[in-house]
């Protein structure tokens, strides 16, 4: 008796939900095929990737005046399902956040939209040395994931049920905190259905944002400490503390965007390790040094929404004791604001393909 009560309470809570906010259910099946990012991936190169992803998503009407700016987008979450179809990777489980962000006129019945989203992700075969020695893509269980995907959706056309029908990008590795770390990058087609959970004769009406697009603002110098483990490519090398120092200016060009131009100090134990490990290599070239820090110069562009923003940086080492996985770098990164100058962060650091860290941090922007 309990348990219906429970069960009931639930259920009228989130009907009730449903009701004051406009909110759906997305649902799609998608088939596609691995991309071979190292010449390691040709191991497990033995299907095609197929699954399920399914998403709960919250409409935004304009409450707040930055959801009028970027056309009203939808926030929600999102559940994902992988089979690899390959002995080698098995499956993936996963859960998002993610935004929907509308290219068309909002109001029209046919929609394009792009959605970006960030999760975790749970491997159902990582790497073993004895049972799977293979998967070089994940070295451990849990896992970093992101996906993108393009696509068009149309609401409503049978009752509250509507189509939808895109391509998306999926990826997934544990960002370099314990070896093997090559990762898995899918691309593949979807096909799916929506149901709008509000009564289909419920108006929608946009409130137009108040905000104006053009901000006058002085050059601005940030500080930012970052950290976290990783382990070297080498693997049964051990999790080692990275460290992160940076300071950048940035010139705010409109009520979206910003420019960087900044430096990054890399404290990296692991490299001493590589390092190492690699002068016991007959014919490896790697000259003499006692110094495993790395400086990098950036140029990078925020993108402010809300009190969250998105980062990326293109990074060139000026400081590169060694070769290692080379001197080009990229970061993509999420910020939440507070107070509007104080910012938490997590950023991930990459090599191309390679990904080398995933950091965590505070800083100022004053």
């Amino acid at each position: 008796m309990r348990k219906k009560i429970l069960v009931f309470f639930i259920l009228s809570s989130f009907l009730g939900f449903s009701q004051k906010k406009h909110t759906y259910f997305q649902a799609d099946y998608f088939y596609g095929n691995i991309l071979g990012s190292s010449p390691d991936a040709t191991v497990f190169l033995q299907g095609h990737p197929t699954g399920i992803f399914a998403s709960y998503n919250i409409k935004t009407t304009g409450d707040k005046n930055w959801q009028g700016l970027y056309n009203f987008p939808d926030v929600g979450v999102s559940f994902g399902y992988q089979n690899y179809n390959s002995k080698v990777l098995g499956e993936l489980y996963a859960l998002y956040f993610h935004y929907n962000f509308y290219i068309l006129k909002r109001t029209s019945k046919n929609q394009l939209i792009f959605r970006p989203g960030i999760g975790i992700a749970y491997s159902t075969k990582p790497y073993n040395k004895v049972t799977n020695n293979k998967n070089t893509a994940f070295g451990s269980a849990i896992n970093s994931s992101t996906y993108f995907k393009l696509y068009y959706q149309r609401e409503s056309l049978i009752g509250n049920l509507g189509v939808t029908a895109g391509v998306k990008f999926v990826h997934a590795s544990n960002a370099n905190v314990k070896s093997p770390n090559s990762g898995v990058n899918i691309w593949a087609i979807s096909a799916g259905l929506n149901y709008n959970l509000s009564p289909k004769t419920t108006q929608i009406t946009f409130i137009p944002s108040t905000d104006t697009l053009k901000v006058t603002e002085p050059i601005k110098l940030n500080l930012a400490v970052r950290g976290g483990v990783n382990e070297s490519p080498i693997i049964g090398t051990g999790l080692k503390p990275f460290f992160v120092a940076s300071a950048y200016l940035d010139k705010r060009i409109s009520r979206k965007s910003a420019f960087q131009l900044g430096t990054d100090l890399y404290i990296s134990p692991i490299l001493k390790d590589y390092y190492e490990v690699n002068l016991s290599i007959p014919h490896t070239n790697l000259k003499e040094t006692n110094s495993f820090s790395r400086i990098g110069v950036f140029l990078g562009y925020e993108l402010f929404i809300n009190k969250f923003s998105i980062e990326g940086a293109l990074g060139y080492y000026v400081k590169y004791p060694f070769e290692f996985d080379g001197r080009v770098y990229e970061t993509l990164g999420l910020k939440r604001y507070f107070k509007q100058k104080w910012f938490a962060s997590v950023r991930l650091k990459v090599h191309a393909a390679n990904a080398e860290t995933v950091e965590f941090g505070v800083g100022i922007r004053f």
